[in-house]
């Protein structure tokens, strides 16, 4: 109704019905009291009317505005997932054809030199088309790459830096090693060996890299090292002893002026003028002791860092460990966490027996059987093939942050990555592919959980590059699955089966960049 007329019947009605008027108010003061009253109710009415159908109208724009949103990105995925399997048919029909096209070209060489020249123009514009083509879909797809690239957080981290650091470390203790022990019989240590997450370029977290090396140990004079395969139990991972052996040093190699053999010199003799052997220092029975070894280690690592040039600037803060030597380095600016592991070579390959422990209690005697070596290599091979703007790295370094708190293991998750880089070209691995790669890996964590089966990449692996030296045994053994308690657990299995579901909404939820 009109402001005006709505007044005008109100007055006309407070005219024709006049009411008792309060003591101290005369008529008109109180009928233009009313009429102001009842007009400014009417005014908040209208106000509160308008604003609700705004506040309505706003809210389902902005439904319609996410709604089409997510469309539009669930549109450009299934696109790029569609062109990309369109792409894959293509390249199946050009193998297919191969041969078609050699018997054609037989045939155009045939019709002599016009013929030859009318093709060639034909086959040059058709070149054309098709790179002008190609052209445009690989700058859409490195389009994509680079908005997904800006929805991952990287982490910020100079592995690079740090491993050139621990690795100058490793050589100044190394010298000193080699100075301390040289006339005693413990065991001889070799140079370290960069192994590990850091070592091979990315690390599942930020602020805490383990800065992991190996160090391989000799036998000293007198004593020869025998691996001896543990075959108590059935295991996944082998498990060896080191059993030690005392060899004569009266003649041959091993003779040494100031040296007794331990096997033909008295006892007493020996223990007047000779240290005792590797037998009565590190080992328990006659197998070379972990936890003794790693005592004695530590305690070396400890009296030779004050003579090390990095102790001048560096703090050094030893920290617990039973079956390595680990400690933390820091100058007040930067800070080094750095795991010393050692092991034993087997024969002349990257495998070894090593300290690091794989299951919850390890016996004292017990070294099972490290791959990390093999795994670096495999690594540096990937990086001298791939090309500088490989994404291969950045690949890994998401998906085990993105698993972090999920049952799946960093190593599961390496694993699969290690299986496609080695078979899938390591050009393919650019930002233009990196919605294809990601997908890949998460479809293949999909069948590795619905199968319970995912195979080692070491163990039995004829495929790997031929420069990573294997034993046979290795090489051409029965491999073992990584995933084995989710065929013997049912419940594991349901649980692995439900994180994944919420690892893949988690991963859709980033690539379309919701919060």
């Amino acid at each position: 109704m009109d402001p005006m007329v709505f007044l005008f019947v109100l007055l006309k009605s407070l005219i024709q019905y006049p009411q008792p008027v309060a003591d101290g108010l005369d008529e008109e003061t109180r009928l233009r009291m009313e009429v102001r009253a009842k007009h400014l109710e009417w005014e908040r009415l209208h106000l509160e009317q308008e604003v609700e159908q705004v506040t309505q109208k706003q809210v389902q724009l902005l439904k319609l505005v996410t709604v089409a949103a997510v469309l539009v990105h669930i549109f450009v995925l299934w696109f790029i997932v569609w062109k990309s399997s369109l792409r894959r048919e293509e390249d199946e029909e050009e193998n297919r054809g191969a041969n078609e096209e050699q018997v054609g070209n037989v045939a155009v060489h045939e019709e002599g030199n016009g013929g030859n020249e009318a093709v060639n123009e034909s086959e040059m514009v058709d070149n054309n088309d098709v790179s002008t083509a190609a052209q445009e879909e690989d700058d859409f797809d490195d389009r994509i790459g680079r908005v997904i690239m800006e929805c991952i957080q990287w982490p910020v981290q100079d592995l690079q830096a740090g491993c050139e650091w621990v690795t100058k470390l490793m050589d100044k203790y190394s010298l000193y090693f080699c100075h301390a022990l040289s006339n005693s019989f413990y065991p001889v240590l070799q140079r370290a060996i960069g192994v590990g997450s850091a070592f091979e370029g990315w690390s599942p977290r930020e602020q805490d890299v383990v800065y992991r090396v190996l160090i391989p140990m000799t036998p000293p004079r007198g004593h020869s090292f025998h691996l001896e395969l543990d075959s108590a139990g059935q295991r996944q991972v082998r498990n060896f002893r080191v059993r030690v052996q005392l060899e004569c040093t009266c003649t041959g190699q091993q003779q040494a002026e100031d040296m007794l053999c331990f096997l033909h010199h008295p006892e007493e003799e020996l223990r007047r003028n000779q240290d005792p052997s590797l037998l009565d220092t590190l080992c328990t029975g006659s197998y070379l002791d972990v936890q003794k070894t790693a005592r004695w280690f530590c305690q070396l690592v400890r009296a030779i860092w004050p003579a090390l040039p990095q102790s001048h600037n560096w703090h050094l803060v030893l920290l617990p460990s039973t079956r390595s030597c680990q400690f933390k380095v820091t100058n007040g600016r930067e800070s080094f966490r750095i795991e010393m592991l050692f092991g034993v070579r087997r024969e002349d390959s990257a495998i070894f027996v090593s300290s690091q422990t794989r299951e919850a209690y390890t016996a004292s005697t017990i070294w099972p059987e490290s791959y990390a070596v093999a795994e670096v290599e495999f690594f540096k091979h990937i990086a001298s093939q791939a090309p500088p703007d490989s994404l291969h790295l950045k690949c890994l370094q998401f998906f085990t942050r993105l698993q972090l708190g999920f049952g799946f293991s960093t190593y599961t998750m390496k694993t699969i990555v290690m299986h496609l880089l080695n078979v899938t070209p390591v050009t393919s691995w650019r930002r233009r592919d990196l919605l294809e790669r990601l997908q890949d890996i998460m479809d293949s964590l999909r069948l590795c959980v619905q199968a319970k089966h995912l195979n080692h990449f070491i163990v039995g692996n004829q495929r790997l590059p031929q420069d990573i030296n294997l034993p046979p045994d290795v090489q051409m053994g029965e491999t073992y699955n990584l995933l084995h308690n989710l065929a013997q657990e049912p419940n594991a299995h349901s649980q692995a089966i439900y994180e994944y579901q919420i690892l893949q909404e988690q991963f859709r939820r980033i690539l379309l960049a919701e919060d």
